[in-house]
């Protein structure tokens, strides 16, 4: 938390480990960051990540002990950080080695609302389009192995798409959250005085009662239904 850097971004994307036993990596840390820097945190570009790490050889799976799976682990997983946690991202790690494409069409399939990110082992355009199929792939290897050049080869004709996909989702992430924060609070106290009103008129309402007939009236209406 104290490396962090808040001028100059778009946006900042906060990983909790889904896929380890250690609470400290899945909202540990996060406490100890609001505590240092609650004043500097703008959370309207916040976007928290669930963060599903399946290369156990890795030094993030190393350092938070994460627990490897079967797809079916995986896919629940992922489902449950979007639908039980609400998270906005679904991020399968594999940190430095190529990955199941199986298991990201799977995840792919079994999500609904939250954004799918793949990183791992993405050094060729044939592995770069693979894995786009299902997800929005983050390049880091192909970098660090061959320089940027590599990189604009391997994200040639699809950088541009990714990109604004992202961006859309973001952009009504961020619109949903300044709406809920606009959002006129409801007063309880006059919510309350309402009910009572309501509930003092209807008790001076006259209930209406009908008149007796005479026996004259009944007698007529008893000659008119004889007719």
């Amino acid at each position: 938390p104290i490396g962090l850097v808040y001028k100059n971004i778009d946006w900042l994307f906060v990983p909790s480990v889904f896929n380890t036993y250690y609470s400290h990596y899945i909202n540990g840390l996060h406490k100890m960051w609001i505590k240092l820097h609650k004043d500097k945190i703008n959370w309207d570009i916040v976007v928290p990540e669930a963060y599903i790490i399946l290369n156990p050889k890795c030094a993030a799976a190393r350092v938070s002990k994460a627990q490897q799976m079967t797809i079916e682990g995986t896919v629940a997983t992922a489902v449950c950080a979007e639908k039980y946690f609400n998270f906005p991202i679904i991020y399968i790690e594999y940190s430095g080695m190529y990955g199941d494409p199986n298991i990201v069409r799977t995840v792919k399939e079994s999500l609904t609302d939250a954004h799918l990110l793949y990183g791992g082992g993405i050094n060729t355009k044939e592995k770069a389009e693979e894995m786009s199929q299902w997800a929005t792939i983050v390049v880091g290897n192909t970098i660090y192995e061959n320089g940027t050049h590599s990189f604009i080869d391997t994200m040639r004709g699809r950088l541009v798409r990714e990109l604004s996909d992202v961006q859309s989702k973001l952009g009504k992430l961020k619109k949903l959250r300044k709406r809920k924060r606009n959002e006129k609070p409801i007063d309880e106290t006059k919510k309350e005085e309402k009910i009572k009103k309501r509930r003092f008129r209807s008790r001076l309402r006259v209930p209406r009662f009908r008149r007796k007939k005479s026996p004259v009236e009944d007698s007529k209406e008893t000659e008119k239904e004889s007719s």
